[in-house]
């Protein structure tokens, strides 16, 4: 089906809720979620005028980021080795860019609060429509059937690659508690993994009952020295030709692939 992004979504399709999750799901959010950490790989240079908002590999192995701050905002394709960005594309001076995804059809490009999104061409950035919502878009991902969209509440929005009208909901929850901030968005394998907006951490939620199954501790990637001027990690892509993951964060200096791996190995 031809993407469409036309459609405006109404504040009565955002009510839609998912169906209640099973009793052993219900018990096995008693648990808390097992602590995990990560191996870095490889490092590589990272732009530092870049206020990094979204981050994904697309299949041919190119690197996509959306970069936000109002007048500064960008969609670009950037070389992963050497942090050169090979190719930008600036938003209107209004937008903050925010999460990006890719679909068959292109790349889809958030905006914080302008209420509206765009479709890009990956191979010339050029713009080939526009979508519209409400409500702040932060993060997002496609999972291979709808884009996962994170508002800053604790609610996640499942909507229709077609048309972006919101399917369902889930609500995020961290050892029973609701979970704010989830930002960044990588869909993975049947798993949503999203950064924490102010904390170094990342979390892996189970897209149909929103659990947090795993808390990533992602602190202590920057020195110290290298973390001063900077912002908050805000950039998560999945490389799935080696299943290892890139990050990097807001203005850093160095973008990490790492591997996650059971806490104190």
């Amino acid at each position: 089906m031809k993407l469409k992004f036309s459609a405006i979504v109404t504040t009565a399709s955002i009510i839609l809720a998912c169906a209640p999750a099973p009793a052993s799901s219900i018990a096995a959010q008693r648990k808390p979620a097992p602590v995990q950490s990560y191996k870095v790989v490889a490092t590589f240079p990272h732009d530092t005028s870049s206020f990094t908002q979204g981050l994904v590999f697309a299949s041919d192995g190119q690197l996509y980021e959306s970069t936000g701050l109002e007048g500064e905002s960008t969609i670009r394709r950037v070389d992963p080795k050497t942090g050169r960005v090979l190719k930008s594309v600036p938003l209107p001076a209004a937008d903050f860019g925010e999460g990006i995804a890719r679909v068959p059809e292109g790349l889809v490009q958030l905006t914080w609060q302008s209420d509206i999104g765009y479709l890009w061409d990956p191979a010339t950035l050029a713009r080939k429509g526009a979508l519209e919502y409400k409500g702040d878009g932060w993060g997002l991902c496609y999972d291979g059937t709808s884009l996962v969209m994170s508002d800053g509440s604790p609610t996640l929005l499942f909507r229709r690659r077609e048309n972006f009208e919101v399917q369902r909901t889930v609500r995020v929850t961290l050892d029973d508690a609701p979970l704010k901030w989830v930002n960044e968005l990588e869909c993975v394998n049947g798993s949503i993994y999203g950064n924490v907006w102010r904390r170094d951490i990342i979390v892996r939620i189970d897209p149909a009952t929103g659990i947090v199954r795993e808390k990533i501790d992602a602190s202590g990637l920057l020195t110290r020295s290298e973390a001063e001027g900077v912002d908050f990690l805000n950039g998560i892509a999945y490389d799935p030709a080696d299943g290892l993951f890139y990050l990097t964060g807001k203005k850093w200096p160095k973008l990490f692939k790492v591997r996650f791996v059971p806490a104190g190995t």
